[in-house]
């Protein structure tokens, strides 16, 4: 029994201090920026939601969330829908350089996007892609389909080919077989895969911010707007971070089971 209580101790301390940082965010964004300057108090001396007025009121600013969630949106989307039949292929079938293929795939995942910002930002100035949705998200697919074609490989590995053999045999063409019967059971690891693909878009900045000017700016590129002549508006910076935190907080509350699953496959 004392050697469970020292481990919910530490346990305790070691959320406290996960959520610390995320504490003292929500923390200054009830504060007014005099108050952030020149007082260290827990909790706001003198609460306000002005922060989150300026955020909610300004058109610039919640465009700026509605502009990144489009395109994350489609991100997520493109990544899975690219990556599910490619998985198919290195789960089921063996081939000549198969192997060296997969790898190849994974190393575009390592590779910082700095590398392709200025690549992406000529191409997309010559077709007219630049300043859109569509630009950041097809740009985002480079470093997520690599990543989601590791974690579906991964889940359809675990699926047993005779349930392949078997809807063939029944008559089921592959398209059918495919869309009623093989992605049921992978159903948690395209959960895994389009949380993750999600998550790399919303916190990327790079290449959103180098890809967009105004129509397509994403929240991320509009926060750099709290540095002024007067200084940094802390307040509404961190009111801003909170409301950043908000939709991936969802996410991973609707995926962690699914998330729980793919770190059991050794995937995640």
């Amino acid at each position: 029994m004392e050697r469970q209580g020292r481990f919910n101790i530490v346990m305790v301390l070691y959320l406290v201090f996960l959520m610390l940082p995320i504490y003292w965010l929500l923390n200054m964004s009830l504060k007014t920026n005099t108050e952030i300057l020149n007082t260290f108090t827990l909790w706001p001396a003198d609460l306000t939601l002005d922060n989150y007025r300026t955020i909610l009121g300004d058109p610039a600013w919640y465009m700026g969330y509605v502009n990144s969630i489009i395109y994350v949106t489609m991100n997520t989307v493109l990544s899975v829908a690219v990556a599910l039949p490619a998985a198919y292929a290195f789960s089921r079938y063996n081939f000549m350089g198969d192997k060296h293929l997969f790898f190849w795939l994974l190393t575009n995942r390592m590779a910082p996007p700095a590398v392709f910002a200025l690549p992406f930002f000529q191409l997309y100035s010559s077709v007219g892609l630049f300043d859109t949705h569509i630009a950041v998200a097809l740009a985002h697919t480079l470093f997520n389909v690599p990543l989601a074609v590791w974690i579906l490989e991964g889940f359809m590995r675990g699926v047993p080919k005779e349930i392949d053999e078997t809807a063939y045999i029944d008559g089921y063409s592959f398209p059918r077989f495919f869309v009623k019967i093989f992605t049921p059971l992978i159903a948690s690891g395209i959960g895994v895969a389009a949380f993750f693909c999600f998550m790399f878009s919303w916190v990327e900045l790079l290449l959103s911010r180098t890809l967009t000017t105004v129509d397509a700016k994403p929240i991320a590129a509009i926060m750099t707007r709290t540095q002024g002549a007067a200084g940094i508006d802390w307040g509404v910076l961190a009111a801003a971070g909170v409301l950043t935190i908000l939709p991936g907080a969802l996410v991973i509350w609707f995926v962690r089971n699914y998330i729980a699953k793919g770190f059991a496959l050794g995937r995640v």
